[in-house]
């Protein structure tokens, strides 16, 4: 089962992230990426997996937020399965919450640059 369109509101609401680049995923579907750093990527109309710290990963799966990865159960990775229009918002607020995370380790390393410049 899938939401029709999920794929593109999807799509419209990370783009209004900044320095967000979308591209074709090597397994299918579509990536989102801040850098070279991937924030997620989405399977068509049915499906979003998303990578995250080991520890908010396991917290979003005993919360029931997100599902172990479809491939990968034991890694960052959660997935997200498109079968009602909620799962559609909940996938966006998880990239979002990916693309956070992304954006605080990007402001990191410009620090740690910084300061191993002087």
């Amino acid at each position: 089962m899938s939401v029709k369109d999920a794929s593109k509101k999807i799509h419209e609401a990370i783009m209004k992230y900044k320095d967000i680049c979308s591209g074709d995923h090597r397994f299918g579907g579509t990536e989102y990426k801040l850098g070279k750093r991937e924030i997620g990527h989405v399977h068509g109309d049915h499906l979003v997996d998303i990578p995250f710290p080991i520890k908010i990963r396991n917290e979003l799966v005993e919360s029931g937020e997100a599902q172990p990865h479809h491939i990968l159960p034991d890694s960052g990775w959660v997935s997200v399965h498109l079968n009602k229009e909620e799962d559609v918002d909940r996938a966006i607020n998880l990239l979002k919450r990916s693309y956070e995370i992304a954006t605080q380790q990007k402001v990191k390393n410009i620090r740690k640059l910084k300061l191993n410049q002087y």
